[in-house]
């Protein structure tokens, strides 16, 4: 039996836990006091000054908060806990989007930057009309507030409830805890983006970033450090010879991530995902040069290779601790693993860097919703004459009206069957694979129509609807988006060969020095060979 470092006695657990609050409050201030002082000096009246941090960010800010607004709960949480139920099978999720944003790189970015654009569905109303946008928009709407926002609230609360016991404090019942949890968290969030605009998102991310790594890693290390008496080398050895079958990255056809998935609908995913996600890329377009946002989108890549040591290591270790006791509620895993294997003088500040990862997703996706909002809706259909004062206003009244709507929505995504971050892919499934089938037919096929887009649209959100929630198919639901895209892309050409394109589109030139960075290339390369080398030693 492993002895738990959480053995003391009352003085010194209520010294403890004080300890936690303050390092928790002190670290989340420090966020806070370093976004204010970056920011003090900045115009966020304009609309470039508010959306897109007056085009100054760097590659280091833009990788740090490309990470953080990827990396949240439903991360920590969902795929901890799904590593430790179905094992290594799930880095797939995280290794492949280094290809992905490779891909981005070189082909999607050059596109935006050159265009000088604010949002994705900008370029629609470029590439095919305005009511495409239109459409788009709202789809991404509902994506945020329906499908992402809930699942960052709830996994957020989950953790800072099992931490602080938020319930026990309050004298509430423990869905009383999360759901106070979960309003903390999303009027926190809504003060970062509202009143903040993209750079403080940014920054705030960069400094959390940090946190993350030094936090993250700080739970495998002492695990294994533990498990190994002293040498997490050992520990390592010891978790992989008593689980071996956990560190295998090939998924079985039956599993809930079979290998073959790579060659359909993930890598679609994450091209989407990482190239084409309004909530991801703005933070490059938000770049002061090409160079910057090629840095920002490969040094993004070097994290999505390590970033398993944090989000799927843990579940597996956790395996070794606990076997199959929490598999009936696998996304509680990590916040026990966490319990158990950090000192409680760091615990406050591990739950600062959990709440950072939170904000970040979550303020992230607010600032991304309402620049939608302001510039491809309320600006072209409901206020065309509107100022850049008006923009902004009107921005931060959306994304407080999407907070509270997700706030109230958070509590529901509970119990998911699969674990949530299972149940956040098959509902992003309804919206990323048609936007992502219309936003590439437009890159690489000049002869589809505006008409063969509408239609591309509704035929793939339709036909994903029916096959996952309607019509149970016998088939990964991975596998139904590749068939979903090659369905929309065959559509959209047959749909165009009756109703071709008016004229050959030209996109507008940007405001952005396209000049690339010196060492895209060859760190491209370095890292599509590394995920290649991931598999072939995981693998075997």
């Amino acid at each position: 039996m492993i002895s738990s470092p959480f053995l003391f006695t009352p003085p010194n657990l209520a010294f403890l836990y004080m300890l936690t609050v303050l390092t928790f409050v002190g670290f989340t201030l420090l966020v806070a006091f370093f976004s204010w002082y970056k920011l003090r000096n900045e115009n966020l009246k304009s609309r470039e000054g508010y959306f897109l941090g007056g085009r100054s960010l760097t590659g280091g800010v833009i990788a740090g908060s490309m990470i953080l607004t990827n990396i949240s709960t439903e991360h920590l949480i969902g795929m901890n806990g799904s590593a430790y139920k179905n094992g290594m099978i799930i880095i797939a999720w995280e290794v492949t989007s280094a290809v992905a944003l490779v891909i981005a790189t070189f082909y999607f970015l050059p596109i935006y930057m050159r265009m000088g654009l604010a949002t994705i569905p900008q370029y629609l109303a470029h590439r095919y009309d305005e009511t495409t946008k239109t459409i788009v928009s709202v789809l991404l709407m509902l994506s945020f507030v329906f499908t992402l926002l809930p699942i960052v609230l709830y996994t957020g609360a989950i953790n800072l409830e099992s931490i602080f016991n938020v319930s026990q404090v309050f004298e509430i019942s423990k869905s009383q805890g999360i759901w106070l949890s979960v309003l903390a968290i999303g009027v926190i969030g809504s003060v970062y983006a509202i009143f903040g605009g993209l750079k403080a998102v940014a920054y705030s991310d960069t400094l959390n970033a940090i946190g993350l790594v030094i936090g993250g890693l700080a739970v495998p290390a002492f695990a294994l450090w533990e498990i190994g008496d002293g040498s997490m080398a050992t520990g390592l050895t010891k978790v992989y010879e008593a689980v071996p079958q956990k560190f295998n990255v090939i998924g079985a056809e039956d599993s809930v991530l079979p290998f073959s998935t790579l060659f359909t609908g993930l890598m679609i995913n994450q091209l989407y995902f990482w190239g084409m996600n309004q909530t991801i890329i703005q933070r490059a377009f938000g770049a002061e040069n090409m160079a910057e946002a090629q840095k920002g989108l490969l040094f993004t890549g070097v994290f999505k290779i390590l970033i398993p040591l944090i989000i799927v290591l843990p579940g597996v270790i956790a395996f070794y601790y606990f076997g199959e006791e929490y598999f009936g509620e696998q996304d509680m895993i990590y916040p026990v693993l966490v319990k158990k294997v950090l000192p409680m003088s760091m615990i406050g500040f591990f739950a600062a860097v959990v709440l950072g990862a939170v904000l970040s997703t979550f303020n992230s996706v607010l600032n991304s919703a309402s620049t939608i909002f302001s510039l491809d809706i309320y600006k072209k259909i409901i206020h065309p004459n509107a100022t850049e004062f008006q923009l902004v206003k009107i921005g931060k009244l959306s994304a407080l009206v999407l907070a509270v709507v997700s706030i109230l929505i958070a509590p529901m995504v509970a119990n998911a069957p699969e674990g949530l971050y299972q149940l956040m892919q098959e509902l992003n499934g309804i919206f990323f694979i048609p936007i992502a089938s219309v936003l590439m037919a437009g890159f690489f096929w000049p002869k589809i129509s505006a008409a063969g887009a509408k239609a591309g649209l509704a035929v793939g959100l339709s036909f994903y609807l029916l096959t996952t929630f309607i019509i149970k198919v016998n088939l990964h639901f991975i596998h139904i988006w590749g068939i979903e895209f090659v369905l929309n892309l065959l559509v959209m050409y047959l749909v165009s060969l009756k109703f071709p394109p008016k004229e050959m589109v030209t996109l507008p030139p940007g405001p952005i020095n396209m000049e690339g960075w010196r060492y895209a290339k060859p760190l491209a390369v370095v890292l599509c060979v590394v995920t290649v080398l991931i598999y072939w030693f995981l693998g075997r």
